[in-house]
């Protein structure tokens, strides 16, 4: 995979994403489309700036993994595999659909270039400990990915591997945490302790940054000084983003963990997105 480095076309990839997402959500008439579209600038730096890739050949051994350890964000990831041509544009029809490779929550066995089967929450870092411990004994120089909730810092697990990380000097792991203050029953705020995120895991002895997680600035220069960071540590990069960003009428909505839009509104949704269509 060739970087991009111009922010623009990174703003183009982002653009594009989201809109595959909601032409998969238009499909089934809801869906997980609020978080699809806040973490669009994430999942566009992630595929287009930092992994290493091929698109014709999911299973390449040297590939970085990219973990998705929130199931349901699965519209998100279809999303960006498809700009990044490792699924054809032409399945975003049978998005959810009986047969289909893209059903609405993410499992490996269906998928190319879907690494592991995410849903329940908490299981997504524990994976990717055990696959970056595997690469680093098999000598891989590839980069482990995990991009998880900020409903996932609740659960234990998470925790435990972080942890593990840590004890087996796991600089080849790279936490990515969708801080977007939304779960199914309220804001994550509410549920969680509300301490310094990035010291919580400074203290576990990660390199954490804390960033604006729809600034293309601040990602691609999180990312990279990320894999850059020297400390045979693993990484985090916790990413405050916006449910439903560039969709102002769903932006306001006070529930948007699960969005329910009407027919008309999905016509509305795009023509918003392509009036701010990033220049070619």
């Amino acid at each position: 995979m060739e970087r991009d480095t111009s922010n623009v076309s990174l703003e183009r990839r982002a653009y594009a994403i989201r809109r595959n997402a909601l032409l998969m959500g238009e499909v089934q008439g809801q869906g997980y489309i609020g978080q699809a579209l806040g973490a669009a600038d994430l999942l566009a730096v992630s595929y287009f700036h930092a992994l290493n890739y091929r698109a014709d050949d999911p299973e390449w051994e040297g590939r970085d993994r990219f973990l998705l350890s929130i199931g349901h964000y699965a519209i998100a990831l279809y999303a960006a595999m498809i700009e990044a041509g490792i699924l054809p544009e032409a399945e975003i029809e049978t998005y959810g659909m009986d047969d289909s490779r893209m059903p609405m929550s993410g499992m490996a066995a269906y998928t190319p270039g879907m690494e592991i089967t995410g849903g329940s929450l908490g299981h997504g870092l524990g994976i990717a400990v055990g696959i970056a411990l595997g690469l680093k004994r098999k000598n891989n120089p590839a980069f482990v990915y995990n991009m998880m909730s900020d409903g996932e810092l609740g659960e234990g697990s998470t925790w435990e591997a972080v942890m593990s990380g840590v004890q087996w000097k796991l600089d080849n792991l790279i936490a990515i945490v969708d801080f977007n203050d939304q779960q199914a029953d309220g804001k994550t705020t509410d549920a969680l302790a509300q301490v310094p995120e990035a010291g919580r895991w400074e203290g576990f002895g990660w390199f954490a940054q804390e960033i604006d997680g729809n600034d293309m600035d601040a990602l691609v220069a999180a990312f990279d000084a990320a894999r850059a960071h020297s400390e045979p540590v693993p990484r985090v990069i916790i990413c405050q983003t916006k449910m439903c960003k560039g969709v102002p009428f769903l932006e306001e909505r006070e529930i948007t963990h699960f969005v329910r839009v009407e027919p008309e509104e999905w016509a509305r949704a795009l023509t918003i997105l392509d009036e701010d269509r990033p220049n070619e």
